[in-house]
């Protein structure tokens, strides 16, 4: 098994390999080498069993030969590197004497078989694995390369890695701002949701800290650079998912120990039982040989190789076939220890887009008159509450006017001629005056709700309220039921408001709430509850949730809202979008937990048996390799339960 026998480093190394050329053949092979070379070995292997039973028996010791050679030389040379680079021992050069000896007394078809399932399982192990480690060169995509230099009354386009703190740059409407700073000139919203997670775009104005990677709105800014590149929150991003993705999981580090224990162990045993019986019991040496080679076989780990990637990869088709890919056999080991779900807010619990969810008129307009208004003067906005107000409109069937003479003010909201009057529509700041002292209580009660509000008012006096909010998705309530059923904790991670977080968090009975987070801080806080509860999985599906969800010992990105570096860093996608499929993921990896276990202790347990046999002399090769293959197949079966 590659992903428990190769260190992390080494594994780490084999999938960033350099450039190759880009022939597609070539490609294919060098991708899926050692698929290739497995299905070979069998194929071979099949051949010399049909001529071993027909007229060319002679031939058939040559193609198992060759067999050995094509299945095994990955994992040959694999178990040679580790003797001269570490000196050590492992599983992978333990299987290869265990064929050999299992040839060397004439029995080449079950030296063959054994090569043969090593290199499989082998094979989609490397396979499950390469897909669990990829770059984050979606991550760096965002980052902008670029940054137009302010200087003297002069524009230069600079590298990113020129700019010093105290240069100030531009930023043109739709561009990427290119480093951390403070707006010196200009009103813009920017939409911080690749770094904060919010899901409505900031206003921002003069004195405000802007982020390296966000997005600029509809209006230019002068900003003076606070930070290097190298510092930016988006480098940090970077920086903290390299990190986390590097961290040696402490399970597999007690694998790998244990296999070259196991390993050494068995070749002791076995040159024990070369030469110690014919001394101690007097036994000829063909049968101290002959026993020795008996236990080779019987004590090969095939049957514990199989308890757990069989049914690993059975548990993963299962769970693409339910919309669930799992990027790997470990992942689900540690689905199954979840004590808390941890979920970010915008996009993941919610739908990512404000919605109208009430409309307050002044008592001279009706709800209708007041959104047809509103509506109106908003069909030439862009912003994300502009077509929030517009979509409701419509929704009701209300025909909307173009207004005139329409203003635009950065940060607060629009003014503009419609039906021969003069209206104001944005925030209440904008629009109300402190005399109006009932508007602003009721502003207040719907702002402790979490609302974004929208006030209206012509020349005269206020025509109403409109409350915005971005909407819980249909499925999250019975999600987080269920995953309370199994027992589990869960809680919230985002960067908006503590108003709006909490208002969220009660709708969907989330236990735990954690409000206006950098990502850096949801990182923090993840540490924070797996030393409190154990194992915590992350659900996200935004570049600002990739150090966390990298952090978590299970990240859960959403695959068809998720973006890329979401989606590369997480070990578990969502693949619909279905927050459902998390409790179904939580029960597969416990079942599969279940499963692996019962493998293990029976095929330990057949392996004891056998060598307890073979010690008493009363077990033979063939039924030694019967009860080794026997139970490498029932081990396989039990896996294969995971399918249906």
């Amino acid at each position: 098994m590659t992903e428990l026998t190769e260190s992390y480093q080494t594994k780490l190394n084999n999938i960033h390999t350099p450039e190759r050329p880009n022939h597609p053949l070539f490609q294919f092979m060098v991708h899926n080498g050692e698929a290739i070379a497995s299905v070979a070995s069998g194929l071979i292997i099949l051949i010399a069993w049909l001529m071993e039973k027909g007229n060319y028996a002679q031939w058939s010791p040559a193609l198992y030969a060759l067999s050995f050679a094509i299945g095994g030389f990955a994992k040959a040379k694999e178990g040679i590197l580790t003797l001269i680079k570490e000196r050590e021992l492992d599983v992978n050069l333990l299987m290869l004497l265990a064929a050999i000896g299992a040839a060397s007394i004439g029995y080449w078809t079950e030296g063959a078989v054994l090569i043969f399932i090593f290199s499989l399982s082998g094979a989609l192990e490397s396979y499950t694995m390469a897909r669990s480690q990829r770059d984050i060169s979606a991550l760096m995509k965002l980052k902008p390369e670029t940054a137009l230099l302010y200087q003297n009354g002069n524009e230069r386009l600079v590298h990113i890695k020129d700019l010093r703190v105290g240069d100030r740059i531009i930023v043109k409407p739709g561009e990427r701002i290119p480093a951390d700073g403070y707006i010196v000139e200009g009103l813009s919203s920017v939409d911080q949701s690749s770094i904060t997670g919010e899901s409505i775009p900031v206003d921002k104005q003069v004195n405000d800290e802007v982020f390296a990677g966000t997005l600029n709105g509809q209006g230019s800014l002068l900003i003076e650079v606070s930070k290097t590149s190298e510092s930016s929150l988006f480098a940090k991003i970077i920086r903290l998912v390299q990190e986390a993705e590097s961290q040696m999981p402490p399970s597999q580090a007690f694998i790998e120990r244990f296999e070259r224990v196991y390993a050494k162990v068995i070749i002791l045993i076995t040159l024990g039982l070369m030469i110690i019986p014919h001394y101690l019991f007097h036994w000829e040496w063909q049968e101290s040989l002959y026993r020795a080679m008996v236990f080779m076989v019987v004590a090969s780990p095939c049957a514990l190789v199989a308890s757990i990637v069989p049914a690993m990869l059975s548990a993963i088709s299962h769970g693409a076939k339910k919309g669930v890919l799992l990027k790997g056999g470990a992942h689900l080991e540690n689905l199954a220890d979840v004590k808390v779900v941890t979920f970010d807010k915008t996009g993941t619990l919610t739908k990512g887009e404000p919605v109208v969810t009430g409309i307050y008129p002044a008592a001279s307009y009706s709800e209708t008159e007041l959104l047809q208004i509103a509506a109106s003067i908003e069909t030439m906005s862009e912003h994300p509450i502009a077509k929030a107000i517009v979509a409701e409109a419509r929704s009701r069937g209300l025909t909307l006017d173009h207004p005139s003479q329409l203003t635009a003010i950065v940060g607060h909201g629009v003014q503009a001629e419609y039906r021969g009057e003069v209206w104001r529509i944005g925030k209440p700041s904008f629009v109300a005056s402190p005399q109006e002292r009932d508007w602003l209580e009721r502003i207040e009660q719907l702002s402790q709700q979490g609302k974004t509000l929208i006030m209206v008012r012509n020349e005269e006096r206020i025509a109403g309220l409109i409350a915005l909010q971005d909407t819980i998705r249909h499925e999250v309530k019975q999600t987080i039921h269920e995953l309370k059923q199994l027992g589990i904790k869960v809680a919230m991670l985002t960067g908006d408001q503590k108003e709006t977080a909490h208002a969220i968090a009660k709708e969907a009975g989330v236990d735990l709430v954690y409000a206006e987070l950098l990502p850096e801080d949801k990182v923090m806080i993840l540490k924070e509850l797996r030393k409190k509860y154990g194992h915590a999985a992350m659900v996200g599906d935004g570049v600002n949730d990739a150090p966390a969800l990298a952090t978590a010992n299970v990240g859960i990105a959403m695959g068809a809202a998720g973006s890329d570096a979401a989606l590369e860093t997480a070990d578990v996608v969502l693949m619909k979008d279905e927050l459902e499929k998390i409790p179904f993921a939580i029960r597969l990896g416990r079942k599969a937990d279940r499963i692996v276990k019962q493998n293990i202790v029976f095929s330990l347990s057949v392996i004891v048996l056998l060598i307890i046999a073979n010690f008493s002399q009363t077990l033979t090769l063939p039924f030694g390799v019967i009860g080794h293959e026997g139970s490498t197949i029932l081990v396989i079966l039990n896996g294969l339960r995971l399918l249906r």
